[in-house]
């Protein structure tokens, strides 16, 4: 086969939970596939295990809070294909560092792997980003919206404003609000950028997973007892049902679908559960 007659899908995430399930559906249907994570021993187990069941990948070690570092994905993804799916899946937990770190990963990753496949993209590709019900769960009235058009023009002034808002906030309280807030962010920037990408002929969505058994659920598990009760749905998600979704949404037959956030979470928003449903 042609090099460029690959069809490249990039995943990024923890090469374990709903990254690895994703990129086991993706691959059966015949992406070549680049993995992207932070840790390379993790990507190396991952793409062992997807070699074992025959499906063709490629690691690229990523830290998605870093331009430089989102630049050479790109690259390195278009050298082995015509990129045509991006699911932007990584994402920083308030049990993972501090404020500054979240919103790093969470809101700047964001910008910067929509910056760096715009180019990569063609017709009838499509990016999906990865929200959570936080952005639902947390009080409306805390989010900085005014500042993020600012995502679009002066990156900087961007970051500093975000940070501001969380800063008002109590100390322990500001690694999840960063959190609550990058996660809101992601599904108006989605909204945002819709047009830009649609000129190119390209959509771009995003996904809200609720509770699911992954090894960043378990970091969770506290929060997400707390609000499984409100749930249609009484357990928590399996990571391959969140996977069928990414797959059904990428696919070039959903070609209308763009602009808009898909909730996958057992009906929990649904139900009723808010920021103070406890």
């Amino acid at each position: 086969m042609n090099q460029k007659a690959k069809k490249v899908c990039v995943i990024t995430g923890r090469s374990s939970g709903m990254g690895f399930s994703t990129a086991k559906r993706m691959g059966k249907k015949g992406y070549f596939l680049v993995l992207a994570a932070h840790t390379p021993s993790k990507l190396d187990k991952a793409l062992t295990e997807l070699t074992n069941c025959g499906i063709e990948a490629a690691t690229c070690p990523c830290d998605i809070s870093d331009w430089a570092s989102v630049q050479n994905l790109a690259k390195f993804a278009a050298s082995l294909g015509t990129v045509t799916t991006v699911l932007h899946i990584a994402g920083m937990s308030p049990h993972m560092g501090e404020a500054e770190k979240i919103m790093a990963g969470n809101a700047m990753g964001t910008i910067y792997m929509h910056e760096a496949f715009y180019p990569i993209l063609g017709e009838n590709g499509v990016l999906i980003d990865t929200s959570s019900i936080s952005a639902y769960l947390t009080p409306q009235f805390i989010m900085p919206q005014k500042a993020f058009k600012l995502a679009q023009t002066d990156k900087d002034a961007f970051f500093k404003k975000m940070i501001a808002r969380v800063n008002l906030m109590p100390k322990k309280s500001r690694a999840g609000v960063a959190y609550a807030i990058s996660k809101y962010f992601v599904i108006q920037y989605v909204k945002m950028e819709a047009a830009r990408f649609g000129e190119k002929g390209v959509r771009v969505l995003s996904i809200t997973p609720g509770n699911f058994e992954t090894p960043m659920g378990a970091l969770e598990a506290e929060e997400a007892s707390t609000y499984l009760k409100f749930n249609a749905i009484k357990r928590l998600g399996h990571p391959d049902e969140i996977a069928a979704l990414y797959d059904a949404v990428s696919d070039p037959e959903m070609g209308y679908l763009t602009g808009t956030d898909i909730i996958c979470d057992g009906g929990c928003i649904a139900s009723g559960a808010g920021a103070f449903s406890r």
